[in-house]
């Protein structure tokens, strides 16, 4: 069971709980600049630092991560930043503990929850933005060979998720704005999740209720209180998909990402709305087997989460939201060109988990109403 602490003060009784002698520490280029780095370093442990990552990792730099942890016999992992250096830091554990090595982060092995002996490595992740959710998650994204590889195995969970809002008074705004709204569309996309359950549909409310309390003061006034709430709420949200795993609109964002180089939070919040008002619209191609009647409440408590009165309010506030946020659309250039390479590199497992199916001639409609 994967333990939720707030407070890098407390950072010093999870060392001595899990009786460290030489911890290995993956950062990224934010490390030596964060309002933290005194309390991480003054801890009494032997620390070796690794951050010859790229910000969307390669197989080859995780690689160089096994090599430098298994040389300095470390037996212990702290995460310190975003999702890169979390998803890094799993994919080196999975590795170490796997009786296949680095074998077991690359097709086919990767799709098969090979067997590691999880207990062994203590895991501890501190995030230093509020979006992905990665510290509460068991997948990690890396590339191999250009593409991209999702790494599931329940090993790679974290220990402990080590929360400390004062990371976030001094990131960039535009990266507050994007990883705000990757942990909304957590929520919202866990929420209708055709996977979800009791548990994760109560992670996703409190995920979706805190930003939409929150988020103004989070953006536009810098508040420490609100920022804290965020914090939160991006772990909730990455509990929540956990569970349920996530939904159309991430499924759609990627290809978007790398197109219109639009940061991964931008991208799914502007395929969300067309995706949500695509799904109102068509109720009789649900594929979620609770059924029509279900998934129309659920979007009616998703409603009641933002404060709406119903899903066509929900989607306008999620629009002005974007709006609110100077947060735009991507242009295409050469637009039929574009709209068929997006359409044909959606992920059909990812899918899968959407409430209301959707094809490659869909994909084609709703991208020709998210890129301008």
């Amino acid at each position: 069971m994967q333990k939720i602490i707030e407070g890098i003060d407390k950072l010093q009784e999870i060392l001595e709980a899990i009786n460290s002698r030489k911890m290995f520490m993956v950062i990224d280029s934010s490390y030596p600049f964060l309002n933290i780095k005194e309390r991480i370093e003054q801890t009494s442990v032997t620390k070796v630092c690794f951050s010859d990552f790229s910000p969307n990792p390669l197989f080859e730099d995780v690689c160089k991560g096994i090599d430098l942890f298994s040389a300095q016999n470390c037996d212990a992992i702290l995460a310190v930043g975003g999702g890169s250096s979390i998803d890094v830091a799993k994919c080196i554990k999975l590795a170490v503990l796997a009786a296949e090595g680095s074998d077991a982060l690359i097709p086919p092995l990767v799709s098969k929850q090979v067997e590691i002996e999880g207990k062994r490595i203590p895991f501890i992740a501190i995030p230093t933005t509020a979006g992905t959710g990665s510290e509460s998650t068991h997948n990690a994204v890396m590339y191999y060979q250009g593409s991209k590889q999702t790494v599931t195995n329940d090993g790679v969970l974290p220990d402990y998720a080590l929360l400390e809002p004062k990371v976030l008074a001094t990131l960039p705004l535009y990266q507050k704005k994007c990883t705000m709204l990757d942990a909304l569309c957590q929520g919202i996309e866990s929420w209708w999740s055709v996977n979800s359950t009791d548990e994760s549909k109560g992670y996703a409310k409190t995920a979706v209720e805190l930003i939409t309390k929150n988020w103004r003061k989070y953006i536009f006034d810098n508040d420490s209180r609100a920022a804290s709430q965020i914090m939160l709420a991006a772990n909730y949200a990455g509990r929540a998909i956990n569970i349920s795993a996530t939904t159309a609109a991430h499924a759609m964002s990627y290809k978007i990402t790398s197109m219109y180089k639009l940061p991964h939070g931008h991208a799914v919040a502007v395929c969300l709305p067309e995706i949500w008002e695509y799904m109102t619209a068509h109720p009789e191609h649900c594929i979620d087997p609770r059924g029509k009647e279900y998934l129309t409440d659920i979007f009616n408590q998703i409603s009641k989460g933002l404060g709406t009165t119903g899903p066509k309010e929900s989607i306008a506030f999620v629009r002005n939201m974007m709006n609110e946020m100077n947060m735009e659309n991507p242009v295409a250039v050469n637009r039929e060109q574009e709209l068929d390479i997006l359409a044909g590199s959606v992920n059909p497992v990812r899918l899968k988990n959407n409430p209301i199916s959707i094809n490659e001639q869909t994909a084609w409609y709703l991208y020709n109403r998210i890129v301008l």
